[in-house]
């Protein structure tokens, strides 16, 4: 709820109120309901939230393309979320690694697996990825 739709956070404020209020009345008997009750209101608001900002999405990919214009495919390199994303994955998938390297090779192992990760990264901002690379082009632009 970051505030992108100005009345999703005061109904689901209106709604915990009211599970919270419910709760009281009734008791911890009905909390799993209640709570179950309330995750539904929750997950039902994100789907409309989400499928409106998707619509809105798609209409200005429709309005861009009618103008002749190229939809936005984030750059050349990806945008900057997915190379954060991309960065921050597999930082963290670096620990278990690093662990399992120094445990079957000790210094060895773990410098192998950093010249990995290191490689891996490298590739993915210098070059892309091959399924990557034809994003947001023409058919005829593939030869």
């Amino acid at each position: 709820m970051t505030g992108h739709d100005p009345d999703l956070k005061p109904d689901l404020k209106k709604d915990l109120d009211a599970s919270l209020q419910a709760r009281k009345e009734l008791g911890a008997d009905y909390e799993a309901e209640l709570v179950d009750s309330f995750l539904e209101k929750v997950e039902d608001k994100l789907d409309g939230a989400v499928a409106r900002r998707l619509r809105r999405q798609a209409a200005e990919q429709q309005m861009t393309a009618a103008r002749g214009g190229r939809p936005d495919a984030g750059g050349e390199f990806g945008s900057f979320g997915e190379r954060f994303g991309f960065a921050t994955v597999t930082l963290v998938l670096a620990i278990p690694l690093s662990a399992i390297g120094v445990g079957s090779a000790g210094l060895a192992g773990l410098l192998v697996t950093w010249a990995g990760i290191v490689g891996v990264n490298a590739v993915h901002v210098l070059r892309g990825f091959p399924w990557q690379r034809n994003q947001g082009r023409d058919v005829s632009e593939w030869d």
